[in-house]
């Protein structure tokens, strides 16, 4: 892959053996690998259009729990007779009674979730917070923020750098103190999500409601047929992804909870305070810093570089996020390393890579020209513009006006 990753030629062609509306995007550069792949262009937003309204007050479980009618198929049975059978609907697309409710909870992600919380809530009350301790939990709630910022995203997720060994080590086991699950897992979903964004294959479309976005999608169990596929042929090639993914849980609960207490009691003997301040509550912030890149990022800002989905650029979620708030600019430019792209913009994650970089540990950061980035922004301004106008009263056209001969107008004006 190139460094400059705008020297791409993407040019869509209908192959013959798919659909009418399958395409196959060639292009000698994509975020994950060089190999093209299909593309369904014919899946629509859960609402009707990109360009509709995203329903901010709409509840958690917005989108979910829609009912749908199963279609007979004829299959063969055991003797090789062919019998009409009515394949079974996954919970997600069956309707809440009363006697399956807790069918529709992801109660792998609950406690985590939610009884997480209440326990943070518990040591604030409880616990007093001794100085050490929490610049012990703000250090380390940027070490596992940027575990899954620098780490999950900008590199497994999206290539846009390269990382030496122990660095990825250390992004590996950071980001699993940010306990939100593996890198296979994370990146995964999250390329589906660049993929399908605002769509139905998009595993935390904010078009299915903001708080669905934020936490629906994980208290919530998901039809894995229905999130859009991805090649991660990459990350089951990457011996540390693949370590973390078979030892995840041991991971979390030593990097989430068991670490940031050790430091704090062997360090100054304060190891309610480590447990509950720099392990518990820096959690639950982490947490919420992170989800708030799939609502708040897509529903808060402008959009300077394309409209056209939901992602938007504000700086206030910048700052909650670790620099992620630039997110019209992402997904505009999935494979550049950089979320702020002005040296005056709020993105520590970048600052770390380029850190990172002249320490030796990360190369081949990856940008998009400036060139490339101006011409977009330019025609995003012209297509503002252009509504602006389309809004006024431009009279009549030059080319209807009426033409005078000047003893016309002379007799006008007597």
């Amino acid at each position: 892959m190139s460094r400059d990753a705008d020297h791409q030629h993407i040019r869509r062609t209908q192959d013959p053996s798919l659909t009418s509306s399958t395409y196959i995007l060639q292009t000698t550069m994509t975020d994950f690998n060089n190999t093209p792949k299909p593309v369904d262009t014919s899946e629509n937003p859960v609402d009707g259009g990109v360009n509709s309204a995203i329903d901010k007050n709409a509840p958690l479980l917005a989108g979910v729990g829609i009912p749908q009618s199963s279609t007979p198929v004829e299959v063969k049975n055991a003797s090789g007779k062919v019998v009409r059978d009515i394949p079974p609907v996954h919970i997600i697309d069956q309707a809440w009674t009363s006697s399956n409710w807790y069918q529709h909870l992801n109660w792998i992600n609950i406690p985590i979730l939610v009884v997480v919380p209440l326990i943070g809530i518990y040591g604030l009350m409880t616990t007093q917070l001794n100085y050490k301790t929490a610049i012990w939990a703000f250090v380390y709630y940027f070490c596992t923020g940027l575990g899954i910022t620098a780490g999950y995203h900008r590199y497994w997720a999206h290539r846009s750098y390269t990382a030496a060994l122990p660095l990825r080590f250390m992004l590996a086991a950071f980001g699993g103190g940010a306990v939100e699950g593996s890198i296979r897992w994370w990146a995964r979903d999250h390329r589906a999500h660049h993929r399908y964004t605002d769509t139905e294959k998009d595993p935390y479309s904010v078009r299915k409601g903001f708080w669905y976005s934020h936490l629906g999608w994980m208290i919530l169990k998901q039809n894995p047929k229905k999130i859009g596929r991805t090649d991660i042929a990459d990350l089951n090639a990457d011996k540390i992804v693949t370590w973390q993914h078979q030892n995840y849980g041991k991971v979390a609960i030593f990097m989430g909870f068991v670490f940031p207490t050790l430091v704090a009691g062997l360090g100054w003997g304060d190891w309610r305070g480590g447990y509950f301040y720099a392990g518990v509550l820096r959690l639950v912030f982490v947490h919420h810093a992170t989800f708030c890149v799939n609502s708040l990022a897509h529903w808060l800002g402008d959009q300077p570089f394309e409209d056209r989905h939901s992602p938007r650029d504000h700086i206030i979620t910048a700052f909650a996020t670790l620099g992620e708030g630039y997110h019209n600019f992402h997904h505009s430019y999935p494979s550049d390393y950089r979320n702020a792209i002005q040296w005056w913009q709020y993105d520590p994650t970048k600052w770390v890579i380029q850190v990172c970089k002249a320490l030796g540990l990360a190369s081949d950061l990856k940008e998009f020209s400036a060139n490339s980035i101006g011409q977009a922004k330019v025609q995003m301004a012209q297509k503002k513009l252009d509504r602006q106008r389309a809004k006024l009263d431009w009279g009549i056209p030059v080319d209807q006006l009426p033409v005078w001969e000047w003893s016309d107008f002379e007799d006008a004006t007597c």
